[in-house]
């Protein structure tokens, strides 16, 4: 069925369009009431089930203006879905037997062994306990988050802020930097040339993560933060003391709408946070991992990996965002007052600041994907998303 209408709604014209399945209907209901109901100005939403596509919608604006439509292939960033991207580039090499979540860290980069963390494994910087979620020992300038040398070069030398293993805490900006340079030593290419090379490439799926394209960024919407974030306004408040305000001090000082719409946001490569794409990318790569980990004749992760992968490691309230996770190796459980992703306690995934998410349903085989450019202000994957998974469970 294809899908093509224009709405009215807070005194602005919305064009919906796209195709869907027979029996998905709720869903482009559920699209259509979130730019009724809620703030939504452009925003996208795809699933795959059993390895086909039976959603795929799009519509509203691709600016703030209201004057660029969003189309198609236009894609956004959609924040910490960036995080269980990178942990599925990354459980592809355990997959693949190149190293094990039980390996210690130093055996693949010895000068991380510096200030007492030299007992680190893999699996900690995975669920988020390796205890350096922010830079105290070298905290750097404002903008060297830009300078990926100079952060892993700062995180070798920070002292953990308590016992490793002991304590989940969000690592922010952290987490990808430190997973991607165990993958450069290993593979000699760091997360963004792997996902593209093995993943986004042979996928067709249009999702990256740095070096984007000049036509790659030719179809990239303007992001829209919202300042009442507890994670956007930590950056500018007054108590800088908080893990949650450390966590950005290597950001550049500038408010956060000029840092994610910049060219350099972009083309760096900040693998927890800086992803780029559409919803129907995500969909996609989640698609194939709920299709037993395989699509259109590409192989991502095998069965026992994916089963390896979303083993719970632990179900702790992390410490810089005060949140409940049910963690995996690098991917989100299934966490309702937090993550939420449907009926299954098995799905798992990453949801993005502001609203975005992708996941999958193994035993549904389901991969399911949503992207908005107006973010929201709550600290879960908020009433947008939550009102689109209810109604492809609806139709299930």
């Amino acid at each position: 069925m294809h899908v093509q209408h224009t709405l009215q709604a807070r005194d602005s014209d919305f064009l919906l369009q796209g195709r869907v399945d027979p029996g998905f209907a709720k869903v482009v209901e559920a699209f259509t009431e979130n730019f009724q109901q809620e703030d939504e100005v452009g925003a996208a939403c795809s699933v795959m089930l059993h390895g086909r596509t039976v959603v795929d919608l799009w519509g509203g604006w691709r600016n703030s203006n209201r004057t660029l439509p969003w189309e198609t292939h236009t894609t956004v960033c959609m924040m910490s879905v960036a995080k269980g991207i990178t942990a599925i580039c990354f459980n592809m090499l355990i997959d693949r037997g190149l190293l094990s979540p039980d390996d210690p860290v130093v055996k693949y980069w010895p000068e991380y062994g510096q200030n007492g963390k030299q007992h680190t494994l893999i699996r900690h910087f995975l669920d988020h306990t390796a205890a350096v979620p922010v830079l105290t020992t070298d905290p750097l300038w404002p903008g060297a988050m830009f300078d990926r040398e100079a952060m892993v070069q700062a995180l070798e030398r920070q002292e953990p802020l308590w016992e490793i293993g002991t304590r989940a805490a969000y690592h922010v900006h952290h987490q990808g930097f430190l997973l991607g340079e165990i993958m450069r030593r290993l593979t000699g290419m760091t997360v963004g040339p792997f996902l593209r090379r093995e993943v986004s490439e042979p996928l067709q799926a249009e999702y990256w993560i740095g070096r984007m394209t000049a036509a790659e960024q030719a179809t990239v919407s303007e992001v829209m933060p919202n300042m009442n974030a507890r994670l956007f306004a930590a950056k500018d408040q007054a108590d800088q003391s908080s893990l949650r305000a450390l966590a950005f001090r290597q950001n550049p000082l500038e408010p956060w709408a000029t840092t994610m719409n910049s060219a350099i946001w972009r083309t760096c490569e900040i693998a927890s946070g800086s992803g780029h794409g559409n919803a129907r990318g995500v969909a996609r790569i989640y698609g194939a991992l709920g299709n037993g980990g395989r699509l259109d004749g590409v192989d991502l992760l095998s069965r026992a990996g994916i089963e390896r992968m979303i083993r719970e490691q632990h179900n702790q309230t992390e410490l810089l965002q005060d949140r409940p996770y049910h963690q995996a190796l690098g991917l989100l459980l299934n966490t309702p007052e937090a993550v939420y992703m449907g009926p299954n306690p098995r799905s798992f995934g990453h949801h993005g600041l502001g609203g975005s998410i992708g996941f999958c349903d193994p035993d549904a085989g389901i991969g399911f994907a949503y992207c908005c450019n107006k973010m929201h202000a709550v600290g879960t994957n908020g009433p947008r998303a939550r009102r689109l998974i209810d109604a492809l469970y609806a139709c299930c």
